[in-house]
């Protein structure tokens, strides 16, 4: 029942009835209307990391529900503060290098980070050598997350180290599943460098390797990046089946061929899976 309250004049005449409290659920509405604007950069950066194309300022007005000018201030004010990034030539939006950061300083968080290792150690107890998490990070690819292998012949490479992408398997896996343009752009900025006698260091060759790892759905490092390691990563999916991440198994020459690492595909799919129940527990 509302509660009024009258103002009298002077002269006892009744000057205003107006409620002191809302009705009921009125409050919880509001604040819920509140909750969703606070939390509109946010749903901007899952609606362009979700997506395979940069998105238009009206598709994810669209997708919001909510009116061009508001959308396009937050669009403006995240791309200043680099969560985003517009891209003129396809008129869209893509997520910025803050928000990438922000991504893979989410994964290493402690808690994280117990569970990646979880998965890794299991799948290393199974192949026998080193295998490492990892994800793309402005033009590179990061290692995130690794385990080591117990033999004596390894290769060292501590979570936080970055490596480039043309030439690992992780990161040729990153570039296949890309767009083209955007493929195109990672490239027009990147220095295809000479690790070892098998880099593969002409644009074209390189996208022609990119294009088999595409429909393989399969990053393979036959030597490439150092001389004597071979090594072969498989997707972590994130929400609507994008790649995000990759689990990958390095291993010397000297004691395994990449056929036989090739054996260990359905493996590393299984620890892929696994790894994104850890990484996206709420969306599968």
């Amino acid at each position: 029942m509302k509660r009024i309250s009258s103002e009298v004049n002077q002269k006892g005449s009744k000057m205003a009835i107006e409620p002191l409290v809302s009705l009921p659920g009125e409050a919880d509405r509001d604040d819920s209307s509140e909750d969703v604007r606070r939390l509109r950069p946010l749903t901007i950066l899952e609606h362009l990391t979700e997506s395979q194309q940069p998105l238009t300022l009206a598709q994810l007005a669209s997708l919001m529900g909510a009116p061009k000018s508001t959308v396009m201030r937050l669009l403006q004010a995240m791309e200043t503060h680099g969560y985003v990034l517009h891209m003129p030539a396809e008129r869209g939006f893509v997520p910025g290098p803050r928000s990438a950061t922000l991504a893979l300083q989410t994964l290493r968080t402690p808690n994280m980070r117990r569970g990646c290792r979880a998965v890794l150690r299991n799948l290393v107890a199974k192949l026998g050598e080193s295998c490492n998490l990892t994800a793309p990070d402005a033009g590179r690819v990061l290692y995130v997350e690794r385990v080591e292998t117990h033999e004596p012949l390894r290769m060292h490479l501590q979570p936080g180290t970055w490596v480039p992408m043309h030439c690992t398997a992780s990161g040729k896996l990153f570039l296949s599943s890309m767009s083209v343009l955007e493929r195109r752009s990672i490239l027009g900025h990147m220095p295809l460098n000479r690790y070892s006698p098998h880099t593969i260091v002409d644009r074209q060759e390189l996208d022609s390797e990119l294009d088999r790892i595409a429909r393989r759905g399969l990053g393979i490092d036959n030597e490439e990046f150092v001389r004597g390691m071979i090594a072969v990563a498989v997707p972590v999916f994130g929400k609507g089946e994008k790649p995000v991440a990759a689990i990958a198994c390095h291993a010397p020459t000297a004691r395994m061929s990449l056929d036989e690492l090739m054996t260990s595909v359905s493996h590393l799919q299984l620890a892929a899976d696994a790894m994104r129940l850890v990484l996206f527990p709420a969306s599968v």
